[in-house]
């Protein structure tokens, strides 16, 4: 008889343990009875973004900037560049 984590062999066969089982029957046994009452979400509402104000910032001004720059490099090279 060898006794793992999970599973009892018998002679080759391996079953589940009793306790095992009836902690996983009874996890599930609570989720049924839970069925229908969950909140919408779980994630927290607020103002929290989820990049910083500096980075948000950095990021705007290196996508105007480099559209700014593309717009006066292709007004003073004169059309198609």
């Amino acid at each position: 008889m060898i006794i793992d984590s999970l599973c009892v062999e018998f002679d080759g066969l391996k079953t589940t343990s009793k306790r095992l089982a009836d902690r996983k029957i009874e996890k599930f046994d609570k989720n049924i009875t839970k069925r229908g009452f969950v909140p919408e979400t779980t994630t927290k509402k607020g103002k929290d973004y989820p990049v910083g104000p500096i980075l948000l910032g950095f990021f705007v001004f290196v996508v105007i900037g480099s559209s700014l720059f593309q717009i006066i490099r292709t007004a003073t090279s004169g059309g198609m560049a």
